[in-house]
């Protein structure tokens, strides 16, 4: 019988955990975390990218549970976000000039992981992380065993418009003002959370809360609103990903997990990605999963990790048990 597992601190990096930095193709030095694997990381290797205004000490129980399964694991801010720097005119509107900034990053950052890592090697990100591995596949820019999309930004929910007047709404604003300024108002005091956020994000309150906690022990993790530009470069990588053919053209088993109460990205989206996806999967939720699945309450996420354990067990086996 083996023996329990200590519990996970959420608070805390964890022992086997090591935090360090990667230098991008430009030297643009970014964030990211890595864990060796549990026994030599023997079930393969996890490369996770978290969402817009996100950082991965909120996904330290997920990546930490990973490792504990045998996973050798990495996670990484994106280029702009967390500890990595920012691209616009201040210290936490979101802003980039182009998506294809970020995946190009993901590119150099995968070559890079891959080689140093055993398979299967897997992609995974959230949100906006989720996108951008999708949109990295579709450009052929990666090529994992499998990826796993969370809540996956393939379309922001909003006004029932084409995407294309929506985008041209977007364009426009970028037009009237600065690119960088924020497109949406952050809270009555800036510099604090919106007072329904939660909401939005999680059923679970202490898991909320973990992330406040992080804001405030490490305070060059707040992030606030996307920019203009930001917005108008998401609709136009949305744009990129509606194309005819561009999903049906990605061969890699590709699991999207989503939720019909989403109210920050469009499950509908996500769900027609699943079906056009040659090999997409589907794990939907309901009323009982808000956006952030991975930080739920313990049910959603045990279905959840129970799920994308199933699928990765099956289209990526471990190599040479």
């Amino acid at each position: 019988m083996p023996a329990p597992q200590e519990p996970i601190d959420r608070r805390a990096i964890p022992p086997a955990a090591r935090e360090s930095t990667f230098a991008l193709a430009d030297g643009h030095a970014i964030r990211r975390i890595d864990w060796p694997g549990a026994g030599g990381g023997q079930r393969g290797s996890i490369l996770f990218l978290p969402g817009r205004g996100d950082f991965y000490e909120k996904y330290l129980e997920t990546l930490e549970q990973w490792h504990r399964a045998g996973w050798r694991v990495t996670a990484a801010d994106w280029r702009g976000q967390a500890g990595s720097g920012r691209l616009g005119n201040d210290a936490v509107t979101g802003h980039v000039d182009d998506f294809s900034d970020w995946t190009a990053d993901l590119a150099h950052l995968w070559t890079a992981w891959k080689a140093a890592t055993p398979g299967p090697h897997i992609l995974a990100g959230h949100s906006m992380g989720g996108h951008l591995v999708l949109r990295a596949l579709v450009d052929g820019l990666v090529a994992p065993d499998a990826a796993i999309l969370s809540a996956p930004m393939v379309g922001m929910a909003g006004p029932p418009l084409p995407l294309g007047v929506l985008h041209a709404a977007a364009r426009l604003m970028t037009k009237v003002g600065k690119p960088t300024r924020p497109a949406w108002k952050w809270s009555e005091k800036p510099g604090e959370m919106p007072a329904d956020r939660s909401d939005l994000l999680t059923h679970d309150g202490a898991r909320y809360a973990d992330e406040l906690w992080w804001r405030e022990q490490r305070p060059e993790l707040v992030m606030g609103p996307g920019s203009w530009g930001w917005v108008e470069r998401a609709y136009a990588s949305s744009r990129r990903l509606e194309e005819r053919g561009a999903m049906e053209k990605v061969h890699v088993p590709v699991l999207v997990v989503s939720t019909s109460a989403d109210r920050l990205v469009s499950h509908a989206s996500a769900v027609r990605a699943a079906r056009r996806l040659p090999k997409g999967e589907l794990i939907a939720f309901g009323d009982e999963a808000r956006h952030e699945i991975l930080r739920e309450i313990d049910p959603v996420r045990e279905r959840a990790l129970a799920g994308m354990a199933e699928f990765l067990d099956r289209v990526a086996p471990q190599e040479n048990p």
